[in-house]
């Protein structure tokens, strides 16, 4: 790409890393909101049909990866079940954009509403699921972190394959 290529492409100014508190919570839960909105940011404003097409062998795209995101946000903070995690990656094709997104902010809400009454980030998530053992806090906090990057890393080159979008 030249330069020329590039300032004709849309371009966000990148938002940079949180300056949270101090305290490791405060660092883990303002790194997880961040990669929270940035992830939502890229779903946002994709045009249709784009957002919900395929754009690698995979079959992954935009909607998703979003779609796949509430499904963990849910069972790692609020002890949903899932079944089948590869059916969690498919929307219906009657769900709109803001249909994902509403139904993913939900569920980041709740897990939240969960988080905001742990203190002890060793005591196990507060969830109710049945005959498993509930990981720390710890250990949810920095699995949602890793999950949530690891999916807005994909959803920033599948927007700019799009539209060429780019930045958070």
């Amino acid at each position: 790409m030249n330069a020329s290529t590039a300032t004709r492409r849309t371009r966000r100014s990148d938002t940079p890393p949180p300056r949270t508190g101090s305290d490791e919570i405060e660092v883990l839960r303002g790194f997880l909101g961040y990669l929270r909105t940035a992830i939502v940011a890229k779903v946002e404003g994709a045009p249709e049909p784009h957002v919900r097409t395929a754009a690698v062998p995979s079959g992954t795209n935009l909607l998703g990866l979003l779609a796949h995101l509430t499904f963990v946000e849910r069972s790692i903070f609020l002890g949903d079940n899932v079944i089948d995690w590869q059916a969690t990656f498919r929307v219906a094709p009657e769900d709109h954009v803001a249909d994902v997104v509403a139904r993913y902010r939900t569920a980041v809400e709740r897990a939240d509403e969960i988080l905001d009454g742990c203190t002890d980030l060793g005591a196990p998530i507060p969830r109710p699921r049945r005959g498993r053992t509930a990981p720390s806090i710890r250990w949810a906090l920095t699995h949602m972190i890793e999950e949530t990057g690891r999916h807005a890393g994909h959803a920033d080159i599948l927007r700019e394959l799009i539209d060429g979008t780019t930045g958070r």
